[in-house]
């Protein structure tokens, strides 16, 4: 417990911990994002309704106006979509798969990225050009075609009765493949960096093995940017989810992100509804726009020309 406490003391004088106090515009970004962080995971027990559960749906119920307008009621403070389902309720539990998405894809991305990018950044060669021919051949195309084409073998792959079951794997995959670029391309520049310095000369004079010194000495040092990269590719990722979803390439009516509750209200536009598709809009924008306020102040705190 004391060691503890000595180590939430240092942070707390530490140059990281004073440039967070002194960002009153950072400060409001983390705490909105924590606030939506937590009513995603707890949409279990926060929600007004469980929107999902049929039981619980009353088709009556369907198509009403937030509580301030005319026809709204107290029970559903944000109104309800064209199956009666609470919007508020299905901001949160839409929410949380777009969370967990946009954390899957960026983890996924960051493994492939990190591993591929020390490999080439050490071993240089053939292996560095292989590496990186390929990521140019990456870039090439963007994001929404690579899911096509994901999407496309995965149905051609799978069984009909597995697609909308393996629909939230298929876009963590999508994404994941199309941004591991840049964490290769940075983690390589470090690498190319690191792998010249005395200290790895001295772990070979030493006999250790090309595995342990990428993993044990020069990893730890490419961690900083790669963390600034995996935060503003959080909010990135969240956002092609919900455009994939919104093409009707992502998730199902059945596990519906953020983006899957914009499209169904997005058909509704026209009919006077704006509410169906504006409020989850509005928490996508929210939730995106804090991520990456945070994102760029990492950028600025680890980025040592700037200090």
């Amino acid at each position: 417990m004391t060691r503890l406490t000595g180590l939430l003391k240092d942070w707390a004088a530490s140059d990281f911990a004073w440039r967070f106090r002194t960002s009153p515009p950072v400060i409001f970004a983390t705490v909105v994002f924590l606030a939506l962080v937590f009513c995603a995971a707890a949409a279990n027990w926060i929600a007004p309704h469980n929107p999902f559960d049929p039981a619980t749906l009353d088709i009556m119920d369907s198509r009403l106006p937030p509580v301030w307008s005319d026809g709204g009621t107290a029970k559903y403070l944000l109104g309800t979509d064209e199956q009666g389902r609470d919007i508020l309720s299905s901001i949160f539990y839409g929410m949380r798969i777009s969370l967990l998405v946009g954390l899957a894809a960026v983890l996924f991305s960051v493994t492939i990225g990190v591993l591929l990018g020390l490999a080439a950044g050490y071993f240089g060669g053939w292996v560095d050009a292989v590496i990186m021919r390929l990521g140019d051949i990456q870039l090439s195309f963007p994001t929404i075609m690579i899911a096509f084409f994901i999407d496309g073998v995965a149905k051609i792959v799978m069984p009909v009765a597995m697609r909308e079951e393996m629909r939230f794997y298929v876009v963590i995959l999508a994404i994941g493949v199309a941004d591991w670029v840049q964490f290769a391309r940075t983690v390589r520049a470090s690498t190319m960096v690191e792998r010249r310095k005395d200290y790895v000369a001295a772990a070979r004079i030493s006999k250790v093995g090309g595995a342990r010194i990428v993993l044990t000495h020069i990893l730890p040092n490419t961690i900083g940017p790669v963390l600034v990269l995996a935060t503003l590719g959080l909010g990135v990722a969240i956002l092609t989810e919900a455009i994939l979803s919104f093409l009707g390439l992502g998730m199902p009516p059945a596990q519906p992100s953020l983006g899957t509750l914009i499209r169904a209200g997005n058909d509704l536009l026209l009919s006077g509804e704006w509410w169906i598709s504006l409020f989850p809009g509005a928490a996508l924008v929210l939730l995106v726009l804090s991520v990456n306020m945070v994102g760029d102040w990492l950028r600025d705190v680890l980025n040592p020309r700037l200090r």
